[in-house]
């Protein structure tokens, strides 16, 4: 008994693999015949899609040698930045060069706009400050008190003849200066005003731009805070450069004050704008606390916090 139900489960067996196998077979047959359809009749309705070959113009000879000659000149040997001087040879020579690069017309465009004084000063903005022509970068910042009222606004024959006769300064001999500037009058503020307001501080530092603008005092800021402070106590114009006290500031809240100002009003000074605290005719003040007796030979024009300032006769 046991042996025939033996064979009829073998039976069964046997049966019921047979038509997993036969399935398997069937969805192996339909899988082929969809994907030789789907093979035979895609491309008679796709289309056919190529990236389109992108070459770069090849640049001229002529403009890769004008390219590589250095931007002093062909033959001339370069200099390191802030030693070739500006002369009126090196603009020239510029000039031409800059000539000669725009006379190529590789992408067959309009022709270049006529190089101007404009066009030149636009390439000086744009980033030779920094970089190896520093010569001609140091035109953009031909800025003094002094010369502003002599020469036209922008670049032109004047202001160039009048920087090459100053003499060129490198980039950070300039940077330098305009440091020492601004330490002078932070110095100066600190000591003459740091208790007063913001506006008794631009006052006092508005007297130091005023006698360097005068043609009465030293012409450079420091110059009119440390005059005579080599001749002894009290021989000084402001009484901190030269009382023999330690100059160094104790107040950093007070520092950081003076030192934000100053760099305002320094930036106001070199662009030759006015500072407006006090009026440009302003030379002379002295704290309330005391009397000299040269203010009765002044006019008084402004009293701010603990100051009074004057202008003379």
């Amino acid at each position: 008994m046991a042996d025939g139900l033996r064979g009829k489960d073998g039976a069964l067996q046997q049966n019921w693999q047979a038509h997993i196998a036969r399935t398997i077979s069937h969805a192996l047959a339909l899988g082929a015949v969809a994907l030789v359809l789907f093979i035979t009749l895609i491309p008679a309705h796709a289309e056919t899609l190529r990236v389109a070959d992108v070459t770069p113009l090849s640049v001229p000879v002529d403009l890769v040698a004008v390219r590589a000659q250095p931007a002093i000149g062909p033959t001339m040997v370069p200099l390191a930045p802030g030693e070739q001087a500006l002369t009126a040879e090196l603009l020239a020579n510029y000039v031409v060069r800059q000539e000669q690069l725009r006379a190529f017309d590789v992408m067959a465009a309009l022709p270049q706009p006529e190089l101007n004084p404009e066009m030149l000063l636009g390439y000086i903005a744009r980033g030779s400050f920094g970089g190896g022509n520093s010569a001609v970068s140091a035109i953009a910042s031909f800025t003094t008190p002094a010369a502003s009222a002599k020469v036209e606004a922008g670049l032109n024959a004047t202001a160039l003849a009048a920087y090459i006769d100053n003499g060129y300064q490198p980039l950070s001999k300039r940077l330098a200066v305009a440091e020492a500037e601004r330490k002078c009058l932070t110095t100066a503020i600190y000591h003459e005003a740091r208790g007063e307001s913001e506006a008794g501080q631009l006052a006092v530092a508005n007297v130091i731009v005023n006698r360097a603008r005068s043609g009465k005092f030293p012409s450079t800021l420091c110059g009119v805070i440390y005059q005579n402070a080599d001749k002894g106590l009290y021989r000084c114009q402001f009484t901190f450069a030269c009382d023999g006290r330690n100059e160094a500031p104790r107040e950093r809240r007070a520092l950081d004050r003076s030192a934000d100002l100053a760099q305002r009003v320094y930036g106001e000074f070199a662009r030759g704008e006015a500072v407006g605290a006090v009026p440009g005719s302003a030379l002379y003040y002295h704290t309330t606390a005391v009397n000299p007796s040269w203010a009765n030979t002044y006019n008084a024009v402004a009293q701010i916090g603990s100051h009074i300032f004057y202008s003379p006769n």
